[in-house]
């Protein structure tokens, strides 16, 4: 795979691909990434690559020119790559974008500033419009090294256990069950026994369990499009019989917990 990333400050990428599993994929040549700075691809002496708005406004928006040249420039000539706008109107980015876009030859990312986009840059460069999330950053830089660890995580060879994307939270539309390791009792914290019992049919039921449970007290609204077995139907009808302030994970469905202080006594009555 190769990635561009379109940025005007591309020293902000340095730490970010030179440590870590992204280092490593890179290293192995899994991915080919390149940071380019399109700044230089700005007509004129001065460079410039934004402008005020016509009819007024306030802010800079970035020109269409610079950013058209440097997409053309960097895209392969086999194939049509995704081009990416980083902007927090677009749709947001998880998982299963994640892996969608892990199964593309290139990418190309556009790291924004300013007060927004020649809106010609919409309509006819990018492929997708991207968020991270419903919150302003001061440029598309973040964004850019989130999604791009992200995807390349995913690619064949990229970790060291092909197995460790698979069993991340939202990988199988459910969240990560618990870990433990040594030692075996800590200031009187003990790891559940089934973990010790060496007997692995029960150990993964008990982390399925634990993978539902956890879903339903942090993030219920993933088990609305979540297909659920029949043996994990039962399950979950199993945890809320036995939560006694089931009232309180009905009226919640859309207010997902994070810690204990959101609900008093809901992890204890999920036990």
């Amino acid at each position: 795979m190769k990635i561009d990333i379109l940025s005007i400050f591309p020293e902000m990428f340095r730490g970010v691909l030179s440590e870590s599993i992204v280092k490593k994929a890179i290293e192995k040549q899994i991915v080919d990434i390149q940071v380019t700075d399109f700044r230089q691809f700005a007509e004129g002496k001065h460079q410039v690559v934004d402008d005020y708005p016509y009819g007024g406004g306030a802010g800079m928006l970035l020109k269409a020119q610079p950013l058209f040249d440097a997409v053309e420039a960097v895209k392969s000539q086999e194939k049509a790559p995704r081009v990416i706008l980083m902007d927090p109107a677009g749709k947001p980015f998880n998982q299963k974008l994640a892996e969608e876009l892990a199964k593309e030859e290139q990418l190309i990312f556009i790291c924004g500033h300013y007060e927004g986009y020649d809106e010609r840059i919409r309509e006819h460069l990018v492929t997708d419009e991207v968020s991270l999330g419903d919150y302003i950053l001061t440029g598309g830089e973040i964004g850019a090294m989130a999604m791009t660890d992200s995807i390349v995580r995913l690619l064949p060879g990229a970790l060291g256990n092909a197995s460790s994307a698979v069993h991340d939270s939202f990988s199988s539309g459910l969240l990560e069950h618990p870990h433990y390791t040594r030692p075996a009792e800590f200031r009187g914290m003990k790891v559940p026994d089934v973990l010790l019992s060496g007997n692995h049919a029960e150990i993964e039921k008990w982390r399925q369990k634990e993978s539902l449970k956890r879903t339903l007290i942090r993030r219920p609204d993933l088990l609305e499009d979540y297909p659920l077995g029949k043996e994990e139907a039962t399950w979950l009808e199993e945890l809320k019989k036995r939560n006694r302030k089931d009232r309180i994970l009905v009226s919640c469905k859309k207010k997902p917990f994070t810690d204990k202080r959101d609900c008093g006594n809901l992890y204890e009555c999920l036990e």
